[in-house]
């Protein structure tokens, strides 16, 4: 793979493969300086074959990832699996953990017990009954006033004006009939 191709988004299932294209620099000796105090050059160089074999061990793993990343996506694009699907297990599992956690049951308790004190005060019930009454009055206000209006309907069709309206509508009515324009 070409290194300009490489994919460096810590986040992507290509992740590690940039360490493929580089290669270790030899450190000469001269460069080095002096060994670190406490150590002999013997176990310098016993420490840095350990390092270069660790780093080397790190490298394969990040191959073996990667390509169990894929395989991984891959079974997951054939059993259909979307990304969002995995947001919604991920945000399931994360409010559960909130649930369960010690800060929101702790929370959850004491909002209970301030909503019985709340609830139980008589604060509380002299304005619960006064809201209480007031739709119910309200109710019975909106309730007249529609009587009112639906008499006051009756009342108007009922008189001489809207049934001379309603006659000449009708006769309006029958002459676009009768001149053929009602099958526009």
């Amino acid at each position: 793979m070409e290194s300009a191709n490489q994919d460096i988004n810590l986040n992507s299932p290509n992740k590690g493969l940039l360490a493929d294209a580089m290669t270790d620099v030899p450190v000469d000796n001269a460069a080095r300086g002096a060994a670190p105090e406490g150590l002999t050059l013997a176990e310098e160089e016993e420490l840095r074959a350990e390092l270069a074999k660790v780093e080397e061990e790190i490298g394969t793993l990040r191959q073996v990832l990667a390509a169990k990343e894929r395989h991984c996506g891959e079974l997951k694009r054939k059993l259909g699996l979307t990304p969002l699907d995995g947001l919604k297990q991920n945000l399931s599992k994360s409010w559960h953990d909130v649930q369960v956690s010690n800060a929101y049951v702790k929370t959850s308790e004491k909002l209970g017990e301030w909503n019985d004190k709340v609830t139980q005060s008589d604060f509380y019930k002299k304005t619960q009954e006064t809201l209480s009454q007031a739709g119910q009055k309200t109710s019975a206000a909106l309730s007249n006033v529609g009587s009112v209006i639906s008499r006051k309907l009756g009342d108007m069709r009922n008189s001489a004006t809207f049934k001379s309206f309603e006659d000449r509508v009708g006769t309006i009515k029958t002459s676009i009939r009768a001149n053929g324009l009602s099958d526009m």
